[in-house]
């Protein structure tokens, strides 16, 4: 095997391996974006989480409730106007490490 064919092989193995290009990870820093950010679930109308919460406030204890993800679904549905999340999607996973985050 030639030195370019063996080279091009492994970089299609390296981006096999690395999964789908643009692939997020859940993660605080992307939980406090959401956060921030009208349209969260969908939403139509120009709320965000920090209307009610501003920079967090009110939740520093909401992060050690085992019904966290259904907590933030219920904001979601009700003063954004939005979808609920998949409690495995990345962004509720992000928001929960966000909320979590709040705490320390």
């Amino acid at each position: 095997m030639t030195k370019v064919k063996m080279i091009g092989l492994t970089m299609v193995a390296a981006l096999c391996l690395a999964g789908p290009a643009g692939a997020e990870t859940a993660s605080v820093a992307r939980g406090k974006q959401l956060f921030a950010t009208p349209g969260l679930g969908a939403s139509q109308n120009a709320t965000s989480c920090t209307v009610c919460h501003e920079n967090g406030g009110g939740l520093e204890k909401a992060g050690a409730k085992p019904e966290l993800a259904a907590m933030i679904n219920r904001c979601i549905q009700g003063p954004l106007q939005g979808e609920p999340l998949s409690e495995q999607s990345v962004a509720m996973q992000s928001l929960i490490q966000y909320v979590q985050s709040l705490a320390q």
